[in-house]
């Protein structure tokens, strides 16, 4: 049985992004996922998974009630836009599975080599430091399709994790650097940077 389900495309902060919004959640708050290879989805996200059978998909990110797609250079989003919408439309609409569990995040960013996740101690600011990126940063990220996950504190620097449509974005280095940086060395004058583990600052 169909349920009426309405999608539609957003342009994000990153030209290879598009960010396809469902006017339902599609996961639970706070939950997200993803993915850089079809590899990565098996056993996790069917609906990733199939998406990845386009050749023009180069990423998926799944959140709370949008998914991000990444493509490839060799096409342009005017010709595959209504395609990839109509597809997600239909694939919630007919209640197939989008996510069977949640990602190890340091096994998962480390399967095709790219970003390995470093096991990284607890700090006394951990709390802090997360409670700020949620209040401040986390809806601004979402907003442009991505998310940031906090990985860890260590002497002075704080280390995130950028997914969807910020890993990569040229702008989002001057969000990390001017937004984020200034907003936790405000707070907590021991920040002295902020790091993303997949960004080349």
């Amino acid at each position: 049985m169909k349920i009426p389900v309405t999608v539609y495309s957003e342009i994000t902060p990153n030209p290879s992004t598009m960010k396809f919004v469902a006017n339902k959640y599609i996961l639970p708050s706070g939950e997200s996922a993803n993915f850089t290879s079809q590899s990565q989805t098996m056993g996790y996200s069917p609906l990733a998974e199939e998406l990845f059978r386009f050749p023009f998909v180069d990423g998926v990110f799944l959140a709370a009630n949008f998914v991000t797609i990444t493509k490839t250079n060799n096409v342009s989003w005017d010709f595959i836009t209504m395609q990839i919408r109509e597809f997600v439309r239909d694939w919630i609409s007919e209640s197939k599975e989008i996510l069977l569990k949640s990602q190890d995040p340091a096994l998962h960013e480390s399967q095709d080599g790219d970003t390995k996740v470093p096991e990284m101690g607890k700090s006394e600011y951990d709390q802090k430091i997360t409670g700020l990126l949620d209040e401040y940063v986390r809806p601004a990220v979402e907003n442009d399709g991505g998310a940031i996950d906090y990985v860890g504190y260590d002497n002075g620097k704080v280390v995130v994790l950028m997914k969807g449509s910020c890993a990569g974005c040229p702008s989002s280095t001057a969000t990390l650097k001017g937004g984020i940086e200034t907003l936790l060395k405000q707070h907590i004058p021991d920040v002295q940077e902020v790091v993303a583990l997949n960004q080349s600052i």
